[in-house]
C-alpha cells in the first residue's frame, strides 16, 4: 500500500528525534526545541519540501491502475476534470477515458487498422483515417483509406486513395466549406528521382496534400512538393539552385533514405483567416506553409493566390538548416501535430518536438507570425511562448499537446500515455498505458458531440 507522502515525512521526522533521544552517536535531527518560533519556521520548511515531493514524478500522491494503464495524481485539485479521446494505435482503437483512467466509451471502427488519426467533430461524428484493405505503399503511418462515420460505426462517407502509386496517410480535416482535406505520398519512379536531382537512384515518396468534395467525391484541390524542389547536386538538372538564397522550395537531397521515404509529413493544420494549410515535415523537422486560396494549377507553380506565391512555401520554422539558413535557432528534432489554437489563443500553436538525438522531447507554445516573411539568410523563426521538457518525457515518433480550459497543457508521449502540466511546468497527472499513443484530443464533459453517448 503507498502510504500519504506528508505522513512519511512526519514519522521520518519523529523517528530521527527519537533516536537522537537514546543515542548521541547519530547525527541530531534538525529541530531546536528550546526554541518554538524556530520549531515553527522548520515545520514551515518542511511544507515547502512537502511541495516539492508533489511534483517528484517518482513519488505521485496517487495512482490508480485500471485494465487501461495507471494515472498517477501529483495534484489533484489543479488537474483538468474532462475527458480524453485516445487514439491508440497498438490496439487500432479511438477511445474515451477520464482521467481515472477509466475507458467510458469505445468507438467502432469496424475492425479497420487506424491509419493514425481519429478525431471527434463538433457534430459527433468521426473523421478518420483508417488503412486500406491491400495497401502497396507501406511507409509507416500509411493509411489509404478516409471515412465519416456515426460514434455506432456506421459508415456515412468512404474514400479509397490507395494504389501502387499513391496512398493517404497519417492525418484528415475537415474544411469549413465541409471539403476534407489529407495527407498523401505519391511514387516517384527512380528515373524521375535522379532526373529532379536526386543523390540516389531509388524510387521516392514525396509528399502532397488533396482536397476532396464529399458530396461527389471529386478531388478540387491538389498540392504536391514535387512541383518546389531544388538541389545542388546536378547542374544539369532544371531545378537547379543555390538552397540558401531559395528558402521558399525544398531540397530534395536533406534526406537521402534508400527507402524514399524523403519528407515524411505527418499533420496538417488549416487556418481558415489566412487561407494555409500548416504541414508538419517531419524528416525536414520543420513545418511548412502552403497556400490553399490558389487553383490546382497555382498551386504547382511558384505564382498566384492571395499570396503570389503559387504552391511555393509562404513560410518555414523548425529547422532553418533544412534550407542551409545559418541564422535562427533550430528547435525541432523531428516534431508531430502542428496545432493551431483558437478563439483567444488565435495565432499560436502548439507543437510536439521529439528531440530524437537528445533523447528528450519538448513541447512548444509558438506566436505565429501576422504577415508570412521568408528571406533568404536571416532568423526567420517564430516567438516561443511556453515551453515545457522533463528528463522523462520522450517519444521518438507520434505526440502532439493540446491546451486545456484551465490552461494547462496536455502531452501525449506516444511511447508512454500522456501528461498534464500547468502553465508554470508543473506536472499534475500522468498516465501510463500499454499502446502506441498518436494524439490524445480534449473532450469537454458538456460536449455536444457526446451528449449521446451512454455511458
Amino acid at each position: 500500500m503507498r502510504l500519504p507522502i506528508r505522513f512519511i515525512i512526519v514519522f521520518s521526522c519523529l523517528l530521527a528525534f527519537i533516536c537522537t533521544s537514546c543515542s548521541n552517536d547519530l547525527p541530531a535531527a534538525n529541530l531546536d526545541l528550546n526554541s518554538i518560533e524556530e520549531q515553527e519556521e522548520e515545520e514551515e520548511e518542511e511544507e515547502e519540501e512537502v511541495t516539492v515531493e508533489i511534483n517528484d514524478l517518482e513519488n505521485p500522491v496517487f495512482v490508480i491502475e485500471t485494465d487501461l494503464g495507471i494515472s498517477e495524481f501529483f495534484d489533484e485539485v489543479k488537474v483538468d476534470e474532462n475527458y480524453v479521446l485516445v487514439n491508440d494505435a497498438t490496439s487500432n482503437s479511438a477511445y474515451l477515458m477520464d482521467k481515472r483512467s477509466e475507458k467510458l466509451y469505445d468507438f467502432e471502427l469496424n475492425d479497420k487498422r487506424i491509419g493514425n488519426d481519429v478525431q471527434l467533430l463538433p457534430d459527433g461524428r468521426l473523421l478518420a483515417m483508417l488503412e486500406a484493405d491491400d495497401p502497396k505503399i507501406k511507409i509507416g503511418g500509411f493509411g489509404g483509406l478516409i471515412q465519416v462515420l456515426e460514434n455506432d460505426g456506421s459508415v456515412l462517407w468512404s474514400y479509397e486513395y490507395s494504389s501502387e502509386d499513391y496512398i493517404a496517410h497519417h492525418d484528415a480535416e475537415l474544411l469549413p466549406n465541409g471539403n476534407i482535406i489529407f495527407q498523401i505520398w505519391e511514387r516517384k519512379k527512380a528515373e524521375e528521382a535522379i532526373d529532379a536531382g536526386y543523390t540516389l537512384e531509388v524510387d521516392v515518396f514525396p509528399d502532397g496534400i488533396i482536397e476532396v468534395n464529399p458530396d461527389n467525391d471529386e478531388i478540387v484541390w491538389e498540392w504536391r512538393a514535387w512541383n518546389h524542389l531544388i538541389q545542388e547536386h546536378d547542374a544539369t538538372k532544371s531545378n537547379f539552385g543555390v538552397i540558401a538564397d531559395n528558402p521558399q522550395l525544398i531540397n530534395i537531397n536533406y534526406i537521402t533514405d534508400e527507402k524514399g521515404d524523403i519528407m515524411h509529413a505527418n499533420g496538417i493544420a488549416y487556418d481558415a483567416n489566412k487561407d494555409v494549410i500548416y504541414l508538419s515535415a517531419n524528416f525536414f523537422s520543420e513545418v511548412w506553409v502552403i497556400d490553399h486560396s490558389t487553383t490546382t494549377e497555382e498551386a504547382a507553380s511558384n505564382t498566384g493566390g492571395n499570396y503570389g506565391k503559387g504552391g511555393n512555401l509562404l513560410y518555414r520554422f523548425g529547422n532553418p538548416g533544412a534550407y542551409n539558413n545559418q541564422n535562427g535557432p533550430v528547435r525541432f528534432d523531428h516534431n508531430h501535430y502542428p496545432n493551431l489554437l483558437s478563439g483567444e489563443e488565435e495565432g499560436k500553436m502548439l507543437i510536439f518536438a521529439n528531440g530524437i538525438s537528445i533523447g528528450r522531447s519538448t513541447v512548444y507554445e509558438l506566436q505565429l507570425p501576422s504577415s508570412f516573411e521568408l528571406e533568404p539568410n536571416a532568423d526567420n523563426e517564430p516567438e516561443v511562448l511556453w515551453s515545457f521538457t522533463n528528463d522523462s518525457l520522450f517519444s521518438g515518433k507520434v505526440s502532439g499537446a493540446v491546451k486545456l480550459p484551465n490552461g494547462n497543457r496536455l502531452i501525449t508521449e506516444g511511447d508512454r500515455g500522456y501528461w498534464e502540466v500547468t502553465e508554470e511546468g508543473t506536472v499534475v497527472w500522468r498516465f501510463k498505458g500499454n499502446g502506441f499513443f498518436w494524439r490524445g484530443y480534449h473532450i469537454d464533459k458538456n460536449a455536444p458531440a457526446i451528449k449521446d453517448l451512454e455511458f
